[in-house]
C-alpha cells in the first residue's frame, strides 16, 4: 500500500522541517508531497534541500499563492500519477498532530473518506480564539443546512481519501480554490455515495507562523455554499 501525505505550504519555514520529520517517523509506507506556492520565506528551498537525502519526500513548486484548493488538487494528481492507494491531507502548522495518522489510516480499511474531526465525541479545539471557534461552528452549520453535508466537521482539512474515488469526479471542474474547497470536494464525493467516517482529534491552533484564514476566505466559503445550493 502506498500512502501519500499532501502538505500545502506558504511561508511555513518555522514548522515544515519538524513536521516532515514527525510524519516520516511513522512506521507506515508514507511518502510526502509538499505543494509550495513560492514561499518568500524560503520554505520551498528548504524542502528541496531536505529531499536530497530523503527519497520519500517530493515537492511541487508553484509560481505564486494559488489557494489551498488548487494545492490539494495538484497533490491529488501528483499522488495518482505515482499510483498512491491513499491520499492524506494535513496542515503544515501542527494544528493537525501527525500522531493521529495511523488511526486515520486504519479506518480507511472500511471507509472511503476519513476526517480528523473536532466536533465528534472526544474531539476538541485548543488555543483557538472564541471568534474563530464561532466562525468554524457557523460555517459547518451553514454548510450542513444548505447543502446537506453529513459530516459534523466538514471544514476540516485533516483527511484521508481512497485514491480510487477521485475517478468518479472531474477535479478540473472544482471551482473553489481556497479553504471552501474542503466543503465542495466533500459535497461532490458525498453525492457519489462514498462513505465518510469521522474520528476525534484535538485541533491545536498554530504556535508558529501566521494564519492563512482571512475575511476574504470566509466570503469565498459563503459563496461556495451558495453556488452548491443553487446547483443542488
Amino acid at each position: 500500500m502506498k500512502i501519500f501525505v499532501i502538505i500545502a505550504t506558504f511561508n511555513e519555514i518555522a514548522n515544515i522541517e519538524r513536521l516532515l520529520k514527525k510524519v516520516l517517523e511513522i512506521t507506515l509506507p508514507i511518502e510526502i508531497v509538499v505543494i509550495d506556492d513560492n514561499s518568500p520565506d524560503g520554505t520551498g528551498k528548504l524542502v528541496d534541500k531536505l529531499k536530497e537525502n530523503e527519497k520519500r519526500l517530493h515537492i511541487v513548486h508553484r509560481e505564486k499563492k494559488l489557494g489551498l484548493g488548487t494545492a490539494h488538487i495538484a497533490g491529488f494528481k501528483y499522488s495518482m500519477e505515482k499510483n498512491a492507494d491513499l491520499i492524506l491531507t494535513m496542515d503544515a502548522d501542527f494544528s493537525h498532530d501527525p500522531s493521529y495518522i495511523p488511526a486515520i489510516i486504519e479506518q480507511s480499511k472500511n471507509f472511503d473518506i476519513i476526517i480528523g474531526s473536532r466536533y465528534v465525541d472526544g474531539g476538541k479545539a485548543l488555543n483557538s480564539p472564541l471568534s474563530r471557534k464561532l466562525l468554524s461552528r457557523c460555517a459547518n452549520l451553514f454548510a450542513k443546512t444548505m447543502i446537506g453535508l453529513k459530516a459534523r466537521d466538514c471544514t476540516a482539512g485533516f483527511r484521508c481519501y481512497k485514491t480510487a474515488i477521485f475517478k468518479s469526479i472531474n477535479l478540473d471542474e472544482v471551482f473553489s480554490n481556497g479553504y471552501s474547497f474542503l466543503i465542495e470536494i466533500l459535497y461532490k464525493l458525498q453525492n457519489h455515495g462514498f462513505s465518510v467516517k469521522e474520528i476525534p482529534i484535538t485541533f491545536t491552533d498554530r504556535e508558529l507562523g501566521m494564519s492563512k484564514i482571512s475575511k476574504n476566505e470566509i466570503i469565498k466559503a459563503i459563496e461556495t455554499v451558495i453556488k452548491l445550493t443553487w446547483k443542488r
